[in-house]
């Protein structure tokens, strides 16, 4: 991920001006890198190690969610609204 698209990002999802590492902003960047990566592996279907990060990343991103709902029910419901995940 470029430094261009990171910093729209973190703009987009912090809670105040020098936010860069609330919850928010980390699922917003996993999101990201789970569908460039999902992107990839549509091209290159034998790419394991690549498959394992995926993995990974969406692990990762699952359990930030899942803190993240048991803190503040109602800031986990307008962040999957807007990046468009399911619960």
């Amino acid at each position: 991920m470029d430094k261009e698209t990171k910093q729209n990002i973190i703009a987009d999802y912090r809670l105040h001006e020098k936010d860069s590492g609330s919850t928010e902003v980390q699922v917003a960047m996993l999101t990201e890198r789970i569908k460039q990566l999902t992107n990839h592996m549509a091209a290159h279907r034998h790419d394991f190690n690549a498959q394992r990060g995926l993995l990974k990343l969406v692990g990762h991103r699952r359990r930030l969610l899942s803190y993240l709902s048991r803190e503040d029910i109602e800031r986990y419901n307008k962040l999957i609204s807007r990046l468009g995940l399911r619960k």
